[in-house]
């Protein structure tokens, strides 16, 4: 929980923000931005769809964080926590314009509370409330696991946003033209590490073999649209998450290539009952996700740092 007065007063805010990472800008990406949402645009699907790419950033975030102390080396401790801090930005400007557009989510806390609404987002939901896809869950494992689990999410985060800077809602444009700058440094650095462990020991990959084996059967849920995703697609605001595949699947099937190692056949899982992650429905790692994540919050909930 922050003290600024919006999500976006700390972009620009350079002297108390360092540690973003990898020479991204500090500009304001609302700069000079009309902030209004287009008159034909569904306020409370816009929040629901700003709320389901939120939460996937915020909990890969949450993925990443575990790594501090525990990666194999400084640099790669150094260069998941950067990557976890872009995430988490992108998450708070996405938690923001989905309050903004709509309270339908937010959770009702006492007028006297200095939550910011992303925050009140961000920590004071319930799991059955929370939108993002169940690949954002999957524990860490070991090091490989983790680059296969960054190479697919940021495939497919950086082929969506590539589409959305053209988006007919200002912000989700603005938010989009930035977050594609971290993407691509994000998907080189899980590609670069795939090929070589891939091309490495045999150890090493039969870690990445093993890696591909836990994360490839929760693809496919990032490829089924919602009825959000569908109804702003068709007026120019959000994209068909269909109309990604190929673009994934090319990149994809170029980095195994590289990497010497094929994706494994076998069945999706993670659906019950035609529903997952964006219906509210979570793997059993969530709940651990969200006490760790909550937990001070909750305890504190008049608490400012």
């Amino acid at each position: 929980m922050t003290q600024h007065d919006n999500a976006y007063d700390g972009l620009v805010d350079e002297d108390s923000h360092g540690q973003w990472a990898f020479g991204t800008s500090f500009d304001d990406p609302l700069a000079g931005v009309d902030t209004t949402v287009p008159e034909d645009v569904d306020l409370t699907a816009l929040s629901a769809y700003c709320l389901m790419l939120g939460d996937d950033a915020l909990v890969s975030a949450q993925r990443l964080a575990e790594w501090s102390t525990h990666a194999p080396e400084l640099e790669e401790e150094v260069a998941l926590a950067n990557v976890g801090l872009d995430l988490l930005g992108q998450a708070r400007l996405l938690l923001a314009r989905a309050a903004a557009a709509s309270d339908t989510h937010v959770p009702t806390l006492p007028e006297s509370s200095p939550v910011p609404a992303e925050d009140a987002l961000a920590f004071f939901r319930d799991e059955r409330q929370f939108r993002n896809v169940h690949l954002t869950e999957l524990p860490n494992g070991d090091f490989a696991t983790t680059m296969v689990r960054l190479l697919v999410m940021t495939t497919w985060r950086l082929a969506l946003f590539t589409r959305l800077r053209t988006s007919r809602d200002p912000v989700l444009s603005a938010v989009a033209d930035k977050g594609v700058k971290e993407l691509t440094y994000h998907r080189d650095y899980a590609a670069r590490w795939v090929v070589t462990l891939g091309c490495g020991t045999d150890e090493s990959r039969r870690r990445l073999i093993a890696g591909l084996a836990q994360v490839w059967p929760y693809t496919d849920e990032l490829f089924i649209p919602t009825s959000e995703e569908l109804a702003l697609a068709a007026v120019g605001v959000a994209v068909d998450p269909r109309e990604l595949r190929d673009e994934f699947d090319q990149i994809i099937g170029q980095v195994l290539h590289a990497a010497e190692v094929t994706a494994p056949d076998g069945p999706q899982v993670g659906r019950v009952g035609g529903r997952a992650g964006r219906a509210g429905v979570h793997t059993e790692w969530m709940g651990y996700i969200l006490a760790e994540m909550q937990s001070v919050a909750r305890a504190h909930p008049e608490g400012v740092w």
